[in-house]
C-alpha cells in the first residue's frame, strides 16, 4: 500500500540502526493498511495509524450522546482503509443509555455491524472486548469524552492512562490523549490510542468509492439501470428503491450523499 505521508507513524514497521547517543530509522516498509483521514486545512493526509489488525469505533451513548452522522462517518474512514469495524457503545450504564444501545444496534447490527454495549464502570462489555483486543494490533477511534482511555484502564488497570471529564461548557470531551502511542496490553496485544475528533473528513476517496463504503447498499446496487449510477438521482435505481420500500436506513442513506458531495467538492479542488 503507497504511504499517505513520509513521515512515520505508529504501527509502522521500520530498520532501526544504533547511534553513541540514540536509534535513528533507516527505513519503512510498506503499510498493509492504512487509517487515514483529511488533515487540517484540507490539503494533506493524517495518518492515524498503519498496519491495524482491526478498528473499534467507540461512541458514548450519553455524555456526550451519540451522534448518527458522526458514527457513519467514521465507520466510512475505516471501511475506506479496506477494514471492517467494529462498534463499541460506551457508558451503556448511564441512565437512558441502554434504550440508545438497542437503538443503535438495531440500526447497524443488520447492516454487518457488530455493535458491543460497555461499561468500565459495571464492566459490562469488557470481557469481550478485551478477547478482541489481545489479539494483534488495535486501534480505538472516536470523539474525545467517548471513554476510550477509561475502557483501556478498565481492562488492564497497570496502564495508568490520563482521563477527564467533560467540559461544563457544551457537554463535548477534552482531549487527555494528546499524541498517538502503541500501548502494549499485559494480555499481548498492541492497541493504538488515538487523540479523540470529531471533525472527520476523507481523504483520497473518489466519489465512486463511497458506496461500496456502505455495506447495505451491495444487495441492491446491481439493479441499478445504469452501471456508473450515483444512487442520488438516476431513474430506476435499485438503492432508492430500496430506501423507499424501508430496506436501507434513511440516516444512512443521508450520510451516503453528505460524504459523497464532500467527495465530489474535494476532488473539484
Amino acid at each position: 500500500m503507497k504511504q499517505g505521508s513520509g513521515r512515520v507513524v505508529i504501527g509502522d514497521r521500520v530498520t532501526v540502526a544504533e547511534a553513541p547517543d540514540a536509534w535513528t530509522v533507516e527505513a519503512v516498509e510498506d503499510r498493509v493498511t492504512e487509517l487515514v483521514r483529511r488533515g487540517r486545512g484540507g490539503r494533506v493526509p493524517k495518518v492515524l495509524a498503519a498496519n491495524l489488525d482491526r478498528v473499534f469505533v467507540v461512541v458514548s451513548l450519553r455524555d456526550p450522546p451519540a451522534n448518527t452522522d458522526l458514527i457513519d462517518r467514521l465507520l466510512v474512514l475505516v471501511e475506506s482503509s479496506g477494514m471492517r469495524p467494529m462498534l463499541v457503545l460506551n457508558k451503556v450504564d448511564l441512565p437512558g443509555a441502554t434504550e440508545v444501545a438497542r437503538d443503535l444496534t438495531e440500526l447497524y447490527e443488520p447492516i454487518g455491524y457488530r455493535a458491543l454495549s460497555c461499561s468500565a464502570k459495571s464492566g459490562e462489555g469488557l470481557e469481550e472486548l478485551r478477547k478482541q483486543l489481545c489479539r494483534g494490533v488495535s486501534a480505538l477511534i472516536g470523539p474525545s469524552g467517548v471513554g476510550k482511555s477509561t475502557l483501556l484502564n478498565a481492562l488492564d488497570p497497570a496502564l495508568g492512562l490520563r482521563t477527564g471529564e467533560l467540559s461544563r461548557k457544551g457537554g463535548t470531551g477534552r482531549h487527555t490523549t494528546v499524541s498517538s502511542r502503541l500501548i502494549g496490553l499485559s494480555c499481548g496485544g498492541f492497541v493504538a490510542d488515538t487523540p479523540g475528533f470529531s471533525d472527520v473528513a476523507l481523504w483520497g476517496v473518489a466519489p465512486d468509492a463511497i458506496g461500496p463504503c456502505f455495506p447495505e447498499f451491495a444487495e441492491y446496487s446491481g439493479s441499478c439501470k445504469f452501471r456508473m449510477c450515483t444512487h442520488a438521482h438516476e431513474p430506476e435505481c435499485g438503492v432508492q428503491a430500496a430506501l423507499a420500500e424501508g430496506h436501507i436506513p434513511r440516516t444512512r442513506y443521508d450520510s451516503y450523499l453528505k460524504l459523497r458531495a464532500e467527495a465530489v467538492e474535494s476532488g473539484e479542488r
